[in-house]
């Protein structure tokens, strides 16, 4: 689960030129919530069996709430990395953070399915699923827009331009969905209340076994040199048909701006 700034808010950047996380408000990636109801349908379509669905999202203090709307939405247990360092990490460094997460709970609990949004909201990368299995050692079925599974298997289609793929796997595998994979659920008041007593764990990278070297801007492969603030908006420009050339000179407005 990824905590991403308000698109509706005033995002801004730090003085490293990295997405200030702290200072606006934020909320779980909408995306995000299509990979939450995955996993909750995965459980519930096996009644009977002992499965636990686990929220997990690495950000800073105010990433906690990313988890907790996953609790709301019907998630078992969360768990936050949080730690300074982290701070300014690109797709890789924040892989590694995600998958020494993911060898925890699975020591501690077993995790066979890993499931991610098709993308964030706020940098739309779509590798970290990817770069996830990759150090996971585990096959990767990526962007389902229909996911179906039976004991171990699971079968998704991605569709593509002009076409359909079908393509099965068998159990562990990293998964990302698509928000065309099923309506996400909506946080009842029930939900809402039985978050506040389930298990929500903070982890930092001592936690992982990893160093503060290993992750940050400092040993980011991309980095952002620099931004440009949005320009003010201007008044825009009326176009007058007085006289019956309104359309001419709405034309030669249109082509003047590369519109058509």
């Amino acid at each position: 689960m990824k905590y991403v700034p308000d698109a509706t808010a005033d995002r801004k950047f730090e003085d490293d030129n990295t997405v200030d996380r702290v200072g606006v408000d934020g909320l779980l990636s909408e995306l995000d919530e299509y990979a939450v109801e995955q996993a909750l349908q995965f459980r519930e379509k096996r009644e009977g069996e002992e499965i636990t669905v686990t929220a997990l999202t690495v950000g800073p203090e105010k990433a906690v709430d990313a988890v907790r709307k996953a609790l709301q939405m019907g998630a078992d247990s969360g768990v936050h990395v949080v730690d300074d360092a982290i701070a300014g990490s690109d797709y890789l460094g924040t892989s590694l953070v995600l998958a020494k997460a993911v060898e925890k709970i699975k020591a501690d609990a077993g995790a066979d399915l890993v499931v991610c949004g098709m993308a964030s909201t706020d940098a739309s990368g779509s590798v970290v699923p990817a770069m996830l299995a990759e150090r996971l050692g585990l096959p990767q079925v990526t962007l389902a827009s229909v996911v179906e599974s039976q004991g171990d298997q699971v079968r998704i289609k991605r569709d593509n331009e002009g076409s359909t793929e079908v393509i099965g796997a068998t159990l562990p595998i990293v998964l990302s969905v698509t928000d065309q994979s099923g309506e996400a659920r909506y946080p009842s008041f029930k939900g809402i209340m039985a978050a506040k007593k389930k298990p929500l764990e903070t982890w930092s990278l001592t936690d992982l076994g990893l160093d503060a070297e290993q992750v940050g801007l400092s040993v980011a492969y991309t980095q952002v040199e620099d931004t440009t603030a949005r320009p003010p908006r201007t008044a825009g420009e009326v176009v007058t048909d007085e006289d019956g050339s309104g359309a001419t000179a709405l034309v030669d407005f249109l082509a003047s701006k590369k519109f058509i």
